[in-house]
């Protein structure tokens, strides 16, 4: 069974697939750079991890 998903994706659509994935029961994982350190889908994420 799925427990976590990482979202290699930004901005509104990411924050999307972070609520739906909450509705699940799945823990999410965001990918971001430099540029999108401080972005909203980085915060709302269970873990971010930085590339």
């Amino acid at each position: 069974m799925i427990e976590s998903l990482l979202v290699a994706n930004r901005g509104e659509i990411a924050c999307r697939i972070f609520r739906t994935a909450r509705r699940l029961g799945l823990r999410t994982i965001a990918v971001f750079s430099d540029a999108d350190a401080a972005a909203r889908h980085v915060r709302e994420a269970d873990e971010a991890v930085h590339i």
